[in-house]
């Protein structure tokens, strides 16, 4: 008869979610990267990496504010928060 191996506690794997912003509009040779926890944004112009950096800012702003998590936000609610982030 085969012996059990000791079993082990398994912990919960944490949920990952992340946000990639990718700028292709850059020509001044400058490499732009902000990275935080759960985003990053890569390249684009001065202005386009600003507003990329702005528009996830608030975006998770607005998540904190209605107390929900980017990895349990449903894409076409994200989707929504991020147009409503973007500045104009």
């Amino acid at each position: 008869m085969k012996k059990k191996s000791p079993s082990r506690r398994r912990t919960p794997a944490k949920a990952k979610a992340h946000l990639l912003g990718l700028g292709l509009d850059n020509a001044d040779g400058h490499k732009r990267i902000t990275t935080a926890e759960q985003f990053t944004i890569v390249g684009g112009s001065e202005e386009t990496h600003g507003r990329m950096t702005e528009t996830v800012v608030k975006t998770f702003e607005t998540l904190k504010t209605r107390r929900k998590h980017l990895h349990t936000v449903e894409p076409h609610e994200l989707a929504e928060i991020i147009h409503q982030s973007t500045p104009r």
